[in-house]
């Protein structure tokens, strides 16, 4: 009598040769079509040249949304409908009015019915994070308050958007969503509850304290309706130095670049394993921001876990901190972090922090955004340069950032993990 493993592996088999098991909740594309240096636009490099391999040589099929018509966007990759607006006053312009605390915006879904719904939710910081749109421009440069020149992390062709509200004390990037993620650990030094959030004014996800001197902070809201599957890993080791995540069609590398690269040293790195046929693949890339997002595990962090906030299936090479702990490193995306310069709009690109996302605040180095937060850092430089920082709460500043593999799983790629998980059913 056949064994349940090898019954397993059997139907898996069949499965698998009768269906596509990849993806069954893709992540959607960044969006960025464009090129770039460590500064500025350029054409598209060729295989072999520098820059090769970054978020616009991968196209996985462009974002694409549909209006319903009745103040609800469907998204078409993620399958998630949307409210269109956080207009949520209903006067018809978007400003601080419409904002509302964390538990202000958790306690409106209880009651809450719109357009014939009342299924609706706070989306998790993977839900809110799907939508931004990497065509956007950081306005950290601008000079005043005008930002007819500036393009916000998501697509206003589809939702109504709005900068911060200026006239009521506001800053331009004010722009802050609410996610339903709280950080397992707690940024600064004031021990309090933090939210994550997507600012798709800067195009980042930050780790923000729901109080600041006794007051609460407001956020933008827009709820979600549909399937929870989305943003939830399915990971499977395939034994071979790699890791499946099934649910979302991805394969990654178990353990890391091992150490730090600046942001063009990371392309060459991954070039250079695809002429070693790393794992017998030759077709590994950088991952994009939103492919290198799926990853975080939001449940895990250095103070609460002891370890990155990854699955402990994948390994993750420490480092010393600026604070002098032992941490794990930030990991570069393939995404530019595009500024609103017409100098130089390319010299930033997205990471992703696993570790702590310190910043230097009242004189000492704090986890100020949270294991799991998105960032960027300059492409290229010495991070002897930024001794405190850079920004507002003096985020960590770095430049040699660690890399992981990603690739696209396939029907090749089934073929040879169902005969690594036919080894394992020969050893039952």
């Amino acid at each position: 009598m056949k064994s349940p493993t090898i019954i397993l592996i059997l139907l898996f088999l069949f499965l698998g040769l009768q269906s596509p098991l990849w993806a069954a909740e893709p992540v959607p594309d960044t969006g960025q079509i464009k090129f770039y240096n460590d500064g500025v636009e350029i054409s598209e490099p060729l295989q072999g040249a520098a820059f090769f391999g970054q978020d616009a040589h991968h196209d996985r099929g462009q974002p694409s949304y549909t209006d319903n018509a009745d103040g609800t966007v469907t998204d078409n990759i993620t399958g998630l409908m949307w409210q269109k607006s956080p207009d949520t006053d209903g006067d018809g312009d978007i400003d601080a009015d419409d904002k509302f605390s964390y538990d202000e915006a958790l306690a409106r879904t209880h009651n809450f019915n719109f357009a014939g719904y009342d299924d609706w939710r706070l989306p998790t910081i993977k839900e809110l994070y799907s939508l931004i749109r990497f065509s956007g421009t950081d306005p950290s440069v601008l000079a005043g308050d005008d930002t007819s020149e500036l393009i916000p992390f998501i697509d206003t062709s589809i939702f109504d958007f709005a900068y911060g509200d200026v006239s009521a004390g506001e800053r331009i990037i004010d722009a802050q969503y609410a996610s339903s993620t709280l950080y397992v650990s707690n940024t600064g030094n004031d021990g309090g509850r933090t939210l994550f959030g997507v600012n798709f004014a800067d195009g980042r996800i930050k780790g923000y304290g729901l109080t600041l001197a006794g007051k609460e902070k407001t956020f933008f809201v827009i709820y979600v309706r549909g399937s929870v599957g989305y943003g939830q890993n399915d990971f499977t080791d395939n034994l071979d130095g790699s890791i499946s995540d099934i649910n979302n069609g991805l394969m990654w590398s178990q353990t890391d670049s091992g150490r730090g690269l600046n942001w063009q040293e990371s392309l060459a790195w991954v070039t250079q394993k695809n002429a070693e046929n790393h794992l017998d693949y030759n077709d590994w890339r950088m991952p994009d921001a939103k492919e290198l997002q799926s990853l975080v595990d939001y449940s895990r962090s250095p103070n609460t876990t002891d370890s990155a906030a990854i699955n402990a299936l994948f390994e993750v090479s420490p480092i010393t901190n600026e604070a002098g702990q032992t941490d794990y490193p930030f990991f570069w995306s393939s995404t530019t972090h595009l500024n609103s310069s017409s100098v130089r709009p390319g010299t930033y690109a997205c990471y992703i922090a696993f570790g702590r996302a310190l910043g230097y605040m009242n004189n000492s180095w704090v986890d100020v955004h949270g294991a799991g937060a998105q960032r960027s850092d300059p492409k290229t430089g010495n991070p002897a340069d930024y001794p405190t920082g850079h920004g507002p709460q003096g985020d960590a500043i770095r430049i040699y950032n660690h890399v992981r593999l990603v690739r696209s799983l396939s029907s090749d790629t089934s073929c040879k993990l169902h005969a690594n998980w036919a080894q394992i059913g020969d050893s039952h």
